[in-house]
């Protein structure tokens, strides 16, 4: 009787370890926040180092990841890791990915909450070919809310430079960069990105009306009306 007792109690304990493990198993499956499902973690579904191909490298590998709301009604998802945008890393990104461009030396950039402003120097025999790479750089780093400004004088990277310190609090900072955007203006911005898009991505009837202001520049005006 104990001994049938005994192999009971073991192989409930056995059960129950197979159970936690594969409990544990699954874990792993939906990482930190348990609704979040990341393709390189299914490794008995998925080869986490792509397709065999000969090349695969992490840099070749497309990325999927799928979050689901909790079931639980009112019990929303806390995710302490989230990711946010580091414009000091984007500018300086921005900055390394200009002077791999033709015929570009020099590159400084600054990266404000709505802005990228790009002084660089360059040798180029084609100025307006060499702005437009220089601009969809940016706009390949940056939310694509941003708006691009280039210049290709290098005399103009002592005033980008001096706001490297401020921040989007900072008093009348506002004004203060659209009159240095104003200067870089009159420097050429490459094509227009879109019919509904300006040179520098300015939109028409921007719900933000202050960043519209070369679409507003460039409206005619109004036809006069004989009395």
């Amino acid at each position: 009787m104990r001994k049938a007792l005994l192999a009971v109690t073991l192989s409930a304990a056995t059960l129950a370890g197979c159970a936690q493990t594969a409990q544990d198993n699954n874990t792993d499956v939906y990482k930190r926040s348990g609704n979040t499902i990341n393709v390189t973690d299914r490794n008995d579904l998925y080869n986490e180092n792509g397709v065999p191909n000969g090349d695969d490298t992490r840099m070749n590998n497309f990325g999927y990841v799928r979050h689901q709301k909790s079931p639980v009604p009112s019990d929303a998802n806390l995710y302490n890791n989230m990711p946010t945008f580091n414009r000091e890393r984007a500018a300086d990104l921005i900055s390394k990915l200009c002077t791999q461009l033709p015929n570009v030396n020099d590159a400084a950039t600054l990266v404000t909450d709505e802005e990228v402003l790009i002084v660089y120097d360059t040798d180029t025999k084609n100025r307006h070919q060499t702005a437009d790479q220089v601009k969809k750089t940016a706009l390949s780093v940056v939310p694509r809310y941003y708006h691009v400004y280039v210049a290709d004088d290098p005399r103009l990277m002592k005033d980008i430079e001096r706001f490297g310190r401020l921040d989007s609090n900072s008093r009348n900072i506002d004004q203060i960069i659209d009159t240095t955007i104003q200067r870089m203006l009159k420097y050429p911005q490459g094509r227009k990105l879109s019919d509904g898009e300006n040179e520098n991505g300015e939109m028409i009837h921007e719900t933000n009306d202050r960043l519209d202001r070369d679409f507003h520049d460039e409206r005619p005006a109004p036809a006069k009306t004989s009395r």
